[in-house]
């Protein structure tokens, strides 16, 4: 039986483009689609004279077009400016590849949202951010939601591992409901700093477990 895919993905698939990690770079991002299981990682380096992406690369843990879709996002997104990079949409990395079985679509969307992702972050750690939405139990429960739970595959708030979260005076705690030597719970751990540590308005985050 034919493979649903078009010879462009399986190119991406069989050979992916600036697979890996930069380990200085300006800005990460990892994102995760509890639809199924699929991740991927962003990294950046970005020219802070021009904004211009001058290198980016992906990790993935995932289905043929979950890698071919990473693939074709970071070829699309080096050499552009961070802006440009914004306005790249699942529909162009779609056509890019030729096009993905409709059950696959979820999986440009998440290359995308990891991509924008990275930019954020980006904006967050040079105080780029134009509009400056104030960080509440709301907002950090919103970013939780972009935190995985490797066990099963689904963020961390819909597994309910998030006991508590508090905010004051710049300071974010947020009380895992899981023992701090769990296999995963320093990989939490850094993820949760990464996504709400270089906020405008917070000072320190502070990730504590259960024992």
């Amino acid at each position: 039986m034919p493979l649903p895919y078009s010879e462009i993905v399986m190119e991406h698939f069989r050979n992916p483009r600036n697979v890996g990690r930069i380990e200085d770079a300006d800005a990460k991002a990892i994102e995760g689609s509890p639809a199924c299981g699929d991740m991927v990682a962003v990294y950046l380096k970005v020219d802070p004279e021009t904004q211009v992406i001058t290198d980016i690369k992906f990790e993935s843990y995932g289905c043929a077009s979950n890698i071919a879709t990473g693939s074709i996002i970071t070829e699309l997104a080096k050499g552009k400016t961070l802006e440009e990079a914004k306005k790249i949409s699942w529909e162009e990395a779609s056509k890019a590849l030729g096009g993905l079985p409709p059950v696959k679509v979820h999986c440009s969307v998440l290359a995308v949202d990891g991509l924008r992702a990275a930019i954020q972050n980006y904006e967050e750690r040079h105080g780029l951010v134009k509009e400056r939405e104030p960080t509440t139990v709301e907002f950090v429960r919103k970013r939780l939601k972009h935190v995985m739970n490797p066990v099963v595959g689904l963020d961390i708030v819909r597994t309910k591992l998030v006991k508590e979260i508090e905010v004051q005076d710049g300071v974010v705690r947020v009380v895992l409901d899981l023992p701090s030597d769990h296999m995963f719970a320093s990989a939490m751990k850094e993820d949760i700093e990464e996504k709400l540590g270089h906020r405008w308005d917070v000072k320190q985050v502070i990730v504590e477990f259960t024992e």
